[in-house]
């Protein structure tokens, strides 16, 4: 049983940096503030998404996030960030350079 809430805590429920991707538990703890708005939420993903240790795949640390806070919280903003996080993108092209400096206009390669 929790000191604090005083409810028992199970293995499924989600715990303060239980996760690897979220030892500060900033995800966790957005899910815990009442009334918390979806830009504030992009706030926090923003700053969670800095701090995941290099090599790892953001999209896949996304996914992680989403299976252990979105499924149980559908209509939290939070969830509708991370589930942004989950979608793959494709790498940035280049769109410009010497040509489009030159003659003012990109190619549409």
């Amino acid at each position: 049983m929790s000191e604090k809430s005083g409810h028992e805590t199970t293995e499924h429920e989600p715990t303060k940096g239980r996760l690897s991707i979220d030892p500060k538990g900033l995800i966790y703890e957005a899910y815990r503030i009442d009334g918390i708005t979806e830009a504030e939420c992009r706030t926090i993903f923003l700053d969670w998404a800095l701090n995941v240790p290099p090599g790892r795949d953001l999209t896949e640390c996304a996914k992680e996030l989403y299976e252990e806070y979105g499924i149980r919280n559908a209509r939290h903003p939070m969830t509708l960030i991370i589930s942004d996080g989950t979608q793959e993108t494709e790498p940035p092209r280049r769109k410009g350079g010497r040509n489009v400096r030159r003659t003012g206009r990109a190619t549409g390669r």
